[in-house]
């Protein structure tokens, strides 16, 4: 069915068949209500992991238990969550008893609508992700042979190293898809669920629609992204059986990582070319200059807008996390990786006990938000997801050192990344360095939120500057992400600082691990906004009582909120991953070379040091400058597109029009549009680090690391506040009633603010968030190749200018 039949249907055409999807699942109510069950797993799970070794069956681990049982009750519970949003029919209510009188036909109309406007979605997003992940897989699988050639040739061609890599690489870029993909799936499935729960009194039904999507996607990836890692590593063990060889085994995982960041790239970059390049070119079009609200059915680039807020902001933001996680934690076992020559299998695997351990923590903070303190009103929306991200860090606390104390001997020693030195590690100092990078995490999380939250004087102070025009909008927003860089930027420092001194870069690595220990209550977070978003896109579309549009807008404002908090997550981690990565690039090195190169640092006073620093300065400039040209050009032909709708259709702009408008249309401009422009970029991104160490060699690679890692976290968090503040400037101003200093929705203030907005788009939601993978996948590519580019004149590439 397509929007093109919506006309048939309001005349009183017989309902579709209801669709697989509005179908209640068989035994969802007894699935629903068995939810306990998972309380004596959790128990079981948790009492196996710390029953020592000897007591546990022979040639089982306790680690291996804990992970698995942690992946396995992972993705139980997204199926729970799953479950129980499957049970919201997609069905128009009446939203009082007056209206409920006269309910019947037109409540028939309006479901047929909805149903309309989900399958529209539904297929536009499957559309796109189907051709962009067609892209994807040939990438993939014609790199993954330059990945197998170089590095067997740069071990001296040892095939297995060179197949292991490979293989891991094949596997990290599916899961990755694969994530990017679920995403989608519980998005547009759910979406709709939340607009029809807004429907009912009051706000518990609809706030836990959209919390439980979130936590369908959040618990997935996390359990599939465990599960694949762990199961990848205890394959490869078969072959790398000594404690001696697990370095080996280490390295060929990295792999995996820079297979999930090659797809967290394209993802990012041609999912946020597609929803930006809708959502600009309907706001210029629809509200600015015709005054039609936004999300009207009126405009032909809404359904596109819709359809990219599913490919961008969900399937995009989930391959980028996964992306954060498989580095974080590769970085984490390379660096560690002789750990397991003193400790054993379980000291080695820790990084990965800790991911584990979080989803046992997220899934008893998410009762918090659904059961013990339900939203029920409006002001308790953004309190509850703030609650989330506080509350799981400060559980992490005394859980992460339980597992230290667990499963790390009581001291083991590591040599340092400069140096000779040898580093003891005793658990605490293991914990410490977790623990400082989820405390940082939350720090800068919340420092995020003062910046891009109307609940506070910054964005506040963005609105007020709408009133002399859209000049001094772009200034005070543009000012006030420089300005949010600053703590944030000390609370890294301080982190890394810290854990570098107490555990040497395997303390960075932990760091980053601890940024991410709640994950899957981050990702569930970053997907509730998206899925409100496009609840209240629905609800204007579907023509429903305008009380459930300012329902799921309060629910999207605080969205817009967390998914900046979610993005200052993101960043953070990134930072700490990009360094630690880095670290695991110099060890791999002084390894390959007998400690002739980088045993006593990477000296950046030299020459060919220096100049490849100033070039990795670039590259994020670069690469946001090429993003925001695709977004601008893609929107111009929108722009162009919508208008000559509105020209050819000038009843289109009716109250209530005669003629429907061509989604399509816009939908295929979108849809062309990211993905011609999304190679560009992502092939700058990873063919520089490549082509630097094999022409300039390893020396020229740490300079380009080192300053792409320096400008890409600090240009990322301006642009992504600047963005979510010129965002929630706008929604604070459209709060404000007409008689109020700001004037409130329609006036000229609101449309300075839009057009802030509108500039905001492509920063918050291509570019910001798109610089975590530059610094993330220059760092892991150049760690998978790191032997290959030694093997070229001994480091110094084929120029050999060092």
């Amino acid at each position: 069915m397509t929007l093109n039949t919506m006309k048939e249907l309001a005349e009183g055409a017989s309902l579709p068949e209801p669709l697989p999807a509005q179908r209640k699942l068989r035994g969802a109510d007894m699935v629903q209500k068995c939810w306990w069950l998972l309380i004596p797993i959790i128990i079981v799970a948790i009492t196996l992991a710390f029953l020592p070794s000897e007591m546990l069956p022979k040639n089982m681990f306790s680690a291996t238990i804990l992970i698995i049982v942690a992946a396995a009750v992972s993705l139980v519970w997204a199926l729970l969550q799953f479950l129980a949003i499957s049970k919201v029919e997609i069905k128009a209510q009446p939203s009082d008893e007056s209206t409920a009188l006269s309910s019947g036909a037109g409540d028939e109309e309006t479901t047929a609508r909805l149903i309309e406007i989900y399958e529209a979605i539904y297929e536009g997003a499957e559309s796109f992700l189907r051709a962009e992940y067609t892209i994807c897989f040939w990438f993939v699988t014609l790199f993954s042979g330059i990945v197998l050639v170089l590095v067997m040739w740069g071990t001296g061609w040892n095939v297995p190293s060179g197949v292991f890599t490979a293989l891991s690489f094949l596997l990290g870029a599916l899961t990755s898809m694969a994530s990017g993909y679920l995403g989608m799936k519980v998005a547009v499935f759910s979406n709709v669920r939340t607009t029809v729960s807004a429907q009912k009194p009051g706000w518990t039904a609809c706030f836990n629609t959209a919390f439980r999507a979130g936590a369908v996607m959040g618990f997935a990836l996390c359990g599939l992204g465990i599960l694949m890692l762990y199961l990848t590593m205890l394959a490869f063990r078969i072959h790398f059986k000594a404690p001696e060889d697990w370095r080996y085994l280490t390295e060929c995982l990295t792999g995996y990582g820079l297979g999930g960041s090659v797809i967290a790239m394209f993802g990012r970059v041609g999912g946020g070319i597609y929803t930006k390049a809708a959502d600009v070119g309907a706001d210029l079009v629809g509200k600015v200059v015709h005054g039609i609200p936004e999300d009207d059915p009126r405009n032909p680039a809404t359904i596109a807008d819709n359809v990219g807020d599913n490919v961008g902001d969900v399937a995009g933001m989930g391959s980028d996390l996964f992306g954060s996680f498989a580095e974080s934690t590769c970085a984490a076992l390379v660096i560690g990786s002789s750990i397991g020559v003193s400790g054993g299998w379980d000291a080695m695997v820790f990084p990965i006990i800790v991911s584990g351990i979080g989803i046992f923590v997220c899934l008893l903070a998410s009762f918090i938000a659904t059961d013990l303190k339900p939203v029920k009103g409006e002001s308790q929306v953004e309190e509850a997801l703030k609650i989330q991200l506080i509350s799981t860090t400060v559980l992490m606390i005394p859980a992460v050192y339980f597992a230290a104390a667990s499963y790390l001997p009581d001291s083991f020693d590591l040599k340092a990344t400069v140096g000779d030195d040898i580093f003891t590690i005793k658990p605490w100092m293991a914990t410490v360095c977790v623990i400082m990078g989820a405390v940082g995490g939350l720090i800068i999380g919340l420092i995020t939120e003062y910046y891009t939250s109307h609940s506070y004087s910054p964005v506040r102070e963005v609105a007020n500057s709408c009133k002399t025009g859209a000049a001094t909008n772009m200034i005070y927003g543009i000012a006030l992400g420089y300005k949010s860089a600053i703590i944030p930027v000390l609370v890294l420092a301080v982190v890394i600082y810290g854990s570098f001194t107490m555990c040497d870069m395997y303390g960075v690595a932990l760091a980053a691990i601890g940024f991410l220990s709640n994950l899957a209550t981050g990702l569930t977070i970053d997907v509730y906004g998206p899925v409100c978003d496009n609840a209240g896109g629905i609800a204007e579309m579907a023509e429903l009582d305008p009380s459930v549009r300012e329902k799921t807008d309060a629910l999207d404002a605080a969205g817009n909120t967390t998914a900046a908090i979610g993005k200052g997550f993101a960043i953070g981690s990134a930072a700490l991953v990009s360094l630690a990565l880095f670290g695991a690039f110099v060890t791999r090195i002084r390894f390959a070379s007998n400690d002739e190169l980088f045993a006593d640092g990477v000296n950046m006073l030299e020459p060919l040091t220096f100049a490849f620093l100033i070039v990795g300065g670039m590259v994020p400039f670069a690469f946001a400058a090429m993003t925001m040209k695709s977004v601008g050009l893609a929107a111009m032909e929108m722009v162009m597109e919508v208008q000559r709708q509105f020209d050819e259709k000038p009843h289109l702009l009716d109250e209530n029009p005669t003629e429907r408008p061509d989604y399509d249309a816009c939908i295929a401009i979108s849809t062309k549009a990211s993905l011609k422009e999304m190679v560009a970029p992502g092939a700058m991104v990873i063919f520089t680090p490549l082509l630097t160490g094999i022409f300039f060699g390893v020396t020229a690679v740490s300079g380009l690391l080192v300053g792409s890692l320096i400008a890409s976290v600090q240009l990322a968090i301006s642009m992504s506040n600047s963005g979510g503040a010129w965002d929630n400037a706008k929604k604070y101003i459209e709060k404000q009633p007409a008689e109020s200093e700001l004037k409130g929705k329609g006036s000229d203030i609101h449309k300075a603010a839009v057009v802030g907005d509108t500039v905001g788009d492509p920063f918050k939601d291509t570019s910001g968030p798109a610089l975590n993978i530059v610094m993330k996948l220059m760092a892991v590519l150049s760690l998978v190749f790191a032997d290959t580019f030694f093997a070229i004149n001994e480091g110094g590439g084929l120029f050999n200018l060092s």
